[in-house]
């Protein structure tokens, strides 16, 4: 029996008492000492009472076990001036004797031959019993590769390499790289599910060579931050592409030095691109951001990645290491964009340098881990004969909506989440002339338009003191005073609506927007309930009187079961009459049920009504091809 005493977390110092002659310590419930922290592994250290002392060994923590800021793999005995730090806990000896009756007999363990040392061998060796290691090295001789990592004085800082979970390798946390869901390995082979410590023989229970990945990926990334501090390189004033040639060459640098510890069969190509994903990049996300197939990345949890792929969800079997390596990715992101997420302001959203949305969210508010959500912007700027090849409109449609764009019609794209709405206003925006000034407002910028003559605004979310938000609605009266020909706002989901209507209604014609219906009529009925949230007291008559006037066309877009996203309607809004605003479909699709691959079959069709702007462009001389709006042109 022993005790010590401990600080965690700026807590103050406690004393804990071993009840017997062994203490384990980590986050998992089943330690002795139970600490929680982001450098805290499940199974972290181990403290044994022995004969000649208290001995430390490192169980596997990837942050490691430190003895007066060195560290260490086994030390002892520990006298009580040591200064012991384990991952997020510092402690030290009692040094007071413990009461006769409580003192235990230990007795004297016999010098071995193979070992030489009156030592016991390390109770878990874990490259052997993980498969991590050569398969010829000695059990009793091998050592984590952490054990023989830099020592530069002190205790890894934040970026270091955390805890696993229980019945997990050791797997880092900024450097844990990818780790692959399938083919797991078996909770028993690590030994933490019997408590006893001993892990059965490799040749039993074969390792997944993802997780042998993901062990040396954590090891070759800590030596990678040490490197760094060691040459005092400042990464916030190096360029992307300087960080990552520079990072590239460190890694390689640092797997050969560990070329006669690495298994023969683990690829160091792998190796060295998992790392330096994980330091500069975006960790297992890089893939899918060069994967043009890929839609959409959704992360769960660190261990549930989600893609969408040509409009079909499906899991993907990578993941990250730990919460904390998507902490990391979401930081990576925001920060160059002046956006922050904490525990004050848990929900940002943000952009990538290609334009891909951003959206993250992480405790209290995420039960599960922070949850990352990216939508892709694609690689090539599209145009509609995409979108004809796709399936998604029709020719005949795509000549109205340029006569629509060029005549300044101001248009509303409606549509549900992921139906396509913002790409769709992007193609819209290429039938605008070179000539108009424009003005577009968004939350997170993701319009890409060309025109010479262009203006783009962004909002920006409140400071640590809650001051400093500029809304939609602030930026939409502002572009007011900058002489726009046309204003694109992103999408209207508050207050802005009321000044997005008067801009259309006094001589900003040919504005677009975008807002959130399931059809054109729920358009406007949620129009007038955004323009309520303005704060606003006006009569229900008089803001429809508004919308009326100010809106010409509501473009439909729709996302079908298969993933197919389809413009189903171009309604017009043709006038008010006892109170109730008019709609006219121009053209609609119309479903003709499902192929063999339950994909959605139908055609696009006209309903034969003609716009009413049309019979103006004739009045004004311009000549009009009414043929596309004869119902029995049999699109």
């Amino acid at each position: 029996m022993f005790s010590f005493f401990y600080e965690s977390g700026g807590n103050r110092r406690r004393t804990f008492k071993a009840s017997g002659t062994v203490c384990t310590i980590g986050s998992a419930r089943s330690n002795d000492l139970v600490v929680e922290g982001r450098r805290m592994g499940k199974r972290h250290a181990e403290l044994r009472l022995e004969h000649d002392g208290v001995h430390l060994e490192d169980l596997g923590g990837g942050s490691g076990c430190w003895v007066n800021h060195e560290r260490v793999q086994r030390h002892g005995p520990l006298c009580d001036l040591d200064e012991v730090t384990v991952g997020d806990v510092t402690l030290t000896l009692d040094g007071s004797p413990l009461p006769p009756e409580t003192q235990v007999s230990v007795p004297v363990r016999e010098r071995s031959p193979a070992q030489g040392t009156d030592r016991p061998p390390p109770r878990r060796p874990f490259l052997r019993a993980l498969g991590l290691g050569r398969s010829t090295v000695d059990a009793t001789t091998v050592t984590s590769p952490d054990s023989e990592g830099p020592v530069n004085g002190k205790p890894p800082r934040d970026g270091g390499v955390p805890g696993t979970d229980d019945g997990a390798p050791p797997v880092g946390d900024a450097g844990g790289g990818i780790a692959s869901t399938r083919g797991a390995v078996p909770a028993p082979i690590f030994g933490a599910a019997s408590g006893t410590g001993d892990a059965p023989a490799p040749d039993t229970q074969p390792v997944n060579l993802d997780e042998r990945l993901a062990y040396w990926g954590a090891s070759v990334h800590e030596q990678l931050l040490y490197q760094m501090d060691l040459r005092r390189k400042d990464v916030n004033r190096m360029s992307d592409d300087q960080l990552r040639s520079e990072s590239r060459q460190l890694i390689g640098a640092i797997v050969a030095s560990l070329e006669e510890e690495l298994p023969d069969d683990l690829d160091r190509d792998a190796l060295r691109s998992n790392v330096l994903d994980e330091s500069v990049g975006l960790g297992p996300l890089e893939r899918f951001l060069e994967d043009e197939s890929i839609t959409e990345i959704m992360v769960n949890t660190h261990r549930e990645i989600f893609v969408e792929r040509r409009g079909r969800i499906e899991r993907s079997p990578y993941q990250f290491s730990s919460d904390r390596t998507v902490y990391s990715v979401i930081e990576r992101i925001i920060t160059p964009l002046g956006r922050r997420i904490d525990e004050s302001s848990p929900i940002v959203d943000a952009r990538l340098k290609d334009g891909s949305r951003v959206n993250a969210i992480i405790p209290p508010l995420a039960l599960k881990g922070p949850s990352l959500t990216i939508r892709k912007f694609p690689k090539h700027r599209l145009a509609f004969s995409d979108l004809i090849e796709a399936g998604s409109v029709d020719a005949r449609m795509v000549a109205f909506l340029r006569v629509c764009v060029e005549m300044r019609k101001n248009i509303i794209v409606s549509g549900g989440t992921g139906s396509g709405k913002t790409t769709l206003l992007n193609v819209l925006s290429n039938f605008i002339p070179d000539s108009d000034r424009i003005v577009t407002i968004e939350d997170a910028a993701e319009l890409k338009l060309v025109q010479p003559n262009l203006v783009a605004l962004e909002s920006r979310p409140p400071n640590l003191e809650g001051k400093g938000a500029v809304l939609i609605r602030d930026l939409v009266k502002n572009a007011l005073r900058m002489r726009p020909d046309r204003i694109v706002v992103g999408e209207c989901r508050g207050g802005e609506a009321l000044d997005m209507l008067q801009a259309m209604n006094t001589g900003h014609d040919g504005s677009l927007t975008t807002i959130h219906a399931n059809n054109p009529r729920d358009s406007l009925s949620r129009l007038e309930v955004l323009v309520l949230m303005a704060g606003m007291d006006l009569p229900i008559t008089a803001i429809r009187e508004q919308v009326t006037s100010a809106v010409d066309l509501i473009i439909q877009q729709s996302r079908f079961p298969c993933g197919a996203r389809k413009i189903t309607r171009i309604t017009e809004v043709v006038g008010m009459e006892s109170g109730t605003v008019q709609l006219q479909d121009i053209f609609m699709f119309r479903q003709d049920g499902v192929d063999a691959e339950r994909r959605v079959r139908g055609r696009f069709v006209a309903t034969g009504a003609v716009p009413t702007f049309y019979e103006e462009l004739r009045e004004m001389g311009i000549e009009v091809d009414l043929a596309a709006f004869d119902n029995a042109a049999g699109f």
